[in-house]
């Protein structure tokens, strides 16, 4: 089930976090935080018990939405969940965007079995190097 995270699941969201190459706690902090404004929306995934195995980080912008975050619990990758999650943003957004490692070709994969397209590299985009920015 896709739901919308609650302030609630931000200690389940900041342990999948620990699994990115570079997330971002502070803008994950400010997407749950029901008392401060932030304009990104944080999908959940949750199993039966409700409890989240995978979450996406949504970010509205010039036209488009970019997916900042988007992780899967190790033990529950392989099931389609980051699939889902981008189909309920894609749902709420007509156009996305996305930035990948170029050696990260799982996510590639990914993102062009959902329809995303190379738009161009981002030289220097993260700490240790390039990115690779996807539309769709």
């Amino acid at each position: 089930m896709i739901r919308h995270a609650r302030p609630t699941d931000a200690p389940t969201l900041a342990r999948l976090q620990t699994y990115l190459r570079e997330p971002s706690p502070g803008l994950l902090d400010a997407a749950l935080d029901a008392d401060a404004y932030s304009p990104a929306t944080v999908l959940v995934a949750t199993a039966d018990d409700d409890r989240p195995v995978g979450y996406l980080l949504a970010v509205p912008g010039d036209g488009t939405t970019y997916v900042a975050e988007l992780v899967v619990d190790p033990d529950h990758r392989r099931e389609g969940i980051a699939t889902a999650l981008l189909s309920a943003c894609a749902a709420r957004s007509e156009r996305l965007t996305v930035t990948v490692a170029p050696d990260d070709e799982a996510a590639r994969s990914l993102y062009r079995r959902c329809g995303f397209e190379e738009a161009r590299r981002l030289p220097d985009f993260f700490a240790d190097g390039a990115a690779i920015l996807y539309r769709r």
